[in-house]
């Protein structure tokens, strides 16, 4: 298996691929370029958008909209591009980061400090009607967030934990957090995660060049090595879900090469699950 460039793009902190079912394309934010940027492989069309603050994710909204995590809290872009808060609590010295749309259509929103100040980030639930809820309160880099294919389990990962954690879902509630698996020193850092049909999850390894899966039971059995050094995150999309998307970052890389900050696509790389948008 071999990554190809599927957007050439100089971003500097590339993050948070999810595929929008609805308009076959793929949506990816810079989050230090203020940018949120989607693509259409069947027409290669792109398009990108600015926003006023560092954008952390991007996710579809079930009205065709966008909603989307910034530095001050989320926000939504209507279709006619009209922005509103859903959720506004800024920080001083903190900003957005990944977030993942529940089964359910809620958001789940990660926080973190600019100078990544151990426990200056958070994870909150934002639900459909705009509810927020904190859930956790002590994060350094929350980062991937995803669900087994049953929805009974959450994947969790906080960067500078090096490890990925599994919690059991009940409704609106995660509880029993524990490890998952820990990824080990000079192998890079666990970063944005996706889980594909079969329960495996994959994981965006920065610093490591690779992206990796791990079977449900937390057995590596696989690892795609990629021409970027820090790839961020991975996303299954396109025709029959079988592409996976990897976004990558050159901020804070001395000589990066061309591929840096450009997104990827490892061509028939297995199968993901739909992804929901989020429901307002």
């Amino acid at each position: 298996m071999r990554a190809e460039v599927a957007v050439p793009e100089a971003a500097r902190l590339g993050e948070g691929p999810t595929w929008d079912a609805a308009t076959g394309r793929l949506i990816w934010v810079d989050i230090l370029g203020s940018r949120v940027h989607t693509y259409e492989p069947a027409g290669g069309r792109r398009t990108v958008l600015a926003t006023e603050q560092h954008v952390g994710a991007a996710k579809p909204g079930a009205d065709g909209g966008l909603v989307v995590n910034l530095r001050d809290g989320v926000g939504r872009y209507a279709p006619d591009g009209a922005f509103s808060w859903l959720h506004r609590e800024p920080v001083a010295g903190r900003r957005g980061n990944d977030a993942a749309v529940a089964p359910d259509g809620a958001l789940w929103a990660g926080s973190m400090a600019y100078d990544e100040t151990p426990g200056g980030g958070n994870l909150i639930r934002l639900a459909p009607d705009g509810a927020a809820t904190e859930v956790l309160d002590d994060v350094t880099v929350s980062n991937g967030t995803g669900w087994s294919p049953d929805g009974s389990l959450m994947y969790y990962v906080d960067t500078a934990t090096r490890r990925i954690d599994v919690f059991d879902v009940a409704g609106e509630r995660v509880h029993g957090r524990r490890e998952f698996v820990t990824v080990e020193e000079r192998a890079g850092y666990p970063d944005g995660l996706t889980v594909d049909a079969d329960g495996c999850v994959w994981v965006a390894l920065w610093d490591g060049a690779a992206v990796r899966r791990y079977t449900p039971s937390g057995v590596l059995d696989r690892t795609v090595r990629l021409p970027v050094r820090r790839p961020t995150a991975c996303a299954f999309g396109g025709a029959g879900l079988s592409d996976l998307y990897v976004s990558s970052a050159r901020v804070g890389l001395d000589s990066p090469s061309p591929l840096e900050g450009s997104l990827l696509v490892l061509p028939g790389a297995g199968c993901g699950l739909p992804q929901p948008a989020f429901g307002f």
